[in-house]
């Protein structure tokens, strides 16, 4: 007498591994998304993180600082006071601060007095608008002016 051992067929064992193909190809798939996706964010978060930097330290030097100025020959903000001085220089591909560089590209900058536009000398607020490549987005930063303000 024989007996039969139970076992897969050939076909029956192709078409498990075709459909095991089939779902360990859409798993990559949807890692790889996943990926792509994990890494837009942390880039988003290291530009908003980086702009938050920037924002922080304009604040803190314009409410520190009485003097605050601009020269366009040296494309630099000048922070002074009767006790210190600070310098952010603007560069196409980054903005320095001392010993901190913010990396921005292509920065927008408008500067402020008393609510009027200007292009250099003296100012009360600044603006910077960033690219696309940051979400176009502005940083707006002033201060309150004093009297020393409008005396030469």
């Amino acid at each position: 007498m024989k007996s039969k051992i139970a076992a897969y067929t050939l076909s029956e064992i192709l078409i498990v591994m075709i459909i095991s193909t089939i779902v360990i190809g859409l798993a990559f798939m949807v890692l790889s998304l996943v990926q792509r996706n994990m890494w837009a964010i942390g880039e988003n978060l290291n530009n908003t993180a980086e702009l938050n930097r920037l924002e922080q330290s304009l604040w803190i030097d314009f409410n520190r600082y009485n003097n605050i100025s601009f020269s366009v020959n040296e494309d630099k903000l000048l922070f002074l006071s009767p006790r210190d001085s600070i310098s952010y220089y603007f560069n196409s591909e980054f903005i320095t601060r001392a010993k901190d560089t913010f990396h921005f590209k292509h920065v927008e900058k408008l500067f402020f007095f008393d609510g009027k536009k200007i292009y250099k000398g003296k100012l009360d607020a600044l603006k910077l608008e960033l690219p696309k490549a940051y979400g176009n987005q502005q940083l707006f930063v002033f201060k309150s002016n004093d009297a020393s303000q409008f005396m030469n």
